[in-house]
């Protein structure tokens, strides 16, 4: 087997209707299999995932190889595959996701074009039904996620981090692996130490990879609660937040509790409440137009409450994160 070029790393758990699609897409590169170093490192999977890979093995040789990972969350998935990575270049890949054929080699040309030490593209959604594509619509659309261009930029251009990113090989050597404290995050940590330390972060809009949203408003609610939860983490490990837009869906729920508060205490002072519902109803409305005008208006219904979803699940995690965290640095530090 010749060396390869490019290792891409699957981070897998209970992926059974998702890594076939994924794999397809990568064994389609155009760049040949044979340049690929495929590692799917599966978190203890109960379902048939791992039996799909072992047939993809089977197949395919030595291009693709199954790893365990012990403690099945994502951080320690990555690691694992840096280590197992024999190629100068390292691209990381959602099992959830399907890779445009040209997906390496526009990485490789944005790496090589830019002098970056990371690159991918903007998130592009794909879904199945109809609440799966108004979810779809609402994490794609900036009142539902602030202003993060790497989620819709059209044009190339340098940002603070991206997902899923290639990076060169030797960026862990320099800056150290993914923290395995952060279940959710980790990608935006590595990025900020490797932006801290002078590294380059670049977005290509022709570096394609669609990833499979959520599926219902159940899941993505545990979804973005754990995005808040967590950043928590990322915040306090910086020394401070890269955006002010982490801290919005966590100052409109103090600001729902704060009114509920007021209303409670002066019977006929509700004025506040409707007040903050009233402006929030606007832009959710006025976003969810603008959206459906693109993409169907068989969606608007939805997609305010979709909003909604997102900021409160995200707001309460990042509160919740406060409290916890908070509480974990006073113990360290001696001072709980």
């Amino acid at each position: 087997m010749t060396a390869p070029l490019v290792t891409l790393v699957v981070a897998a758990r209970n992926e059974a209707h998702h890594i076939t699609a994924c794999l397809d897409s990568i064994v389609a590169q155009t760049v040949g299999l044979t340049q690929l170093q495929v590692l799917v490192v599966d978190g203890r999977s109960t379902d048939r995932t791992r039996e799909i890979v072992a047939a993809y093995i089977a197949e395919h040789g030595d291009s693709i190889q199954l790893l365990d990972n012990a403690r099945r969350i994502t951080p320690c998935a990555f690691n694992l595959g840096i280590k197992a990575a024999t190629a100068p270049f390292v691209g990381f890949v959602s099992a959830h996701s399907t890779l445009a054929p040209d997906y390496v080699a526009e990485c490789l040309e944005a790496l090589a074009r830019s002098g970056a030490d990371d690159v991918g593209g903007p998130l592009l959604m794909t879904a199945d039904g109809y609440i799966a594509q108004a979810i779809a619509m609402a994490t794609a659309s900036p009142f539902g996620v602030g202003n993060a261009n790497w989620r819709y930029a059209t044009e190339d251009t340098f940002v603070d981090t991206v997902f899923p990113g290639m990076y060169r090989r030797e960026v862990f050597d320099r800056i150290g692996f993914f923290d395995e404290e952060l279940v959710r995050n980790q990608d935006d940590e590595l990025n900020f130490r490797l932006t801290q330390s002078g590294g380059k972060i670049f977005l290509s809009p022709r570096i394609k990879a669609h990833y499979v949203n959520r599926s219902s408003p159940g899941k993505l609610w545990r979804q973005y609660y754990q995005y808040g939860y967590w950043k928590v983490r990322v915040i306090q490990k910086r020394g401070g937040a890269s955006s002010w837009r982490h801290f919005v869906p966590a100052a409109f729920v103090c600001a729902i509790l704060i009114t509920i508060w007021h209303g409670v205490l002066f019977d006929d002072h509700w004025w506040a409440m409707k007040g903050l519902f009233t402006a929030y109803g606007l832009g959710a409305t006025l976003f969810a137009i603008r959206s459906a005008r693109k993409d169907g208006w068989q969606y608007l219904p939805l997609l305010p409450l979709l909003f909604l979803c997102l900021h409160l699940s995200y707001g309460l995690g990042f509160l919740q994160g406060l409290r916890q965290f908070s509480r974990m640095v006073k113990r360290n530090s001696g001072l709980g």
